[in-house]
């Protein structure tokens, strides 16, 4: 019997009540995004940002090229970054831009928490359908709209528990974007929306993809 690969079925990325949901992101998809802050904010460079879903650091690393300091943390000791759960209340660091692949389930609690933390903004890479749902606009994105929405034009293979170099996927993501203090909240109606535009072979870099080779 052959897989059912459709898009319908692909966005159903079902996953234990107890999991981590860890899909590494590709380092050139973060590098897309900080490519698009980078030319809003020429001051960029100069600024901290946080990644506190980090893994095995995937996306800390290309963060590290567009900002003074990156800094990571995750609940699961995988090996990069500080060990630290992020929904819990604590004596949290302060950084400009707090920018994440978050768990799933849990995207909505992280995009709440990265809002009120980031002095300069918040950023999370979540499923195209994330943007969907009642219940979602009625708790987050009505009370907190986004700054932006960066839609990829091409897909962004992530794999469960795995960087692949040349892995495959038929689900479609994005980057949603909040600026955060001293920035005014967006009107409802006044998202921005974009299309981030074919440039994963610009964007990958050598030794991307190293980790996976060793």
């Amino acid at each position: 019997m052959s897989q059912n690969t459709s898009s319908a079925v692909m966005q159903q990325r079902h996953e234990a009540h107890d999991s981590l949901d860890f899909f590494p992101t590709p380092p050139w998809a973060t590098r897309a995004l900080c490519a698009c802050l980078a030319e809003a904010d020429p001051a960029l460079k100069g600024k901290r940002a946080w990644d506190p879903a980090c893994g095995t650091g995937d996306m800390v690393r290309p963060l590290s090229e567009f900002f003074e300091l990156a800094y990571g943390s995750d609940v699961h000791p995988y090996g990069a970054g500080a060990v630290r759960d992020f929904l819990l209340h604590g004596d949290e660091p302060v950084f400009d831009w707090i920018i994440t692949n978050p768990p799933f389930r849990l995207a909505e609690e992280f995009a709440e928490k990265m809002i009120g933390l980031a002095r300069c903004g918040a950023a999370i890479l979540v499923r195209t359908a994330f943007l969907e749902g009642v219940g979602r606009h009625s708790k987050l994105f009505s009370r907190r709209p986004p700054q932006t929405i960066l839609q990829f034009v091409e897909r962004v293979p992530m794999h469960r528990g795995r960087l692949v170099e040349n892995g495959s996927t038929a689900t479609a993501y994005c980057w949603i974007v909040w600026l955060c203090r001293p920035h005014k909240p967006v009107p409802a109606d006044r998202t921005a929306f974009a299309w981030i535009p074919p440039c994963r072979r610009i964007l990958e870099r050598p030794g991307d993809y190293a980790l996976v080779a060793a």
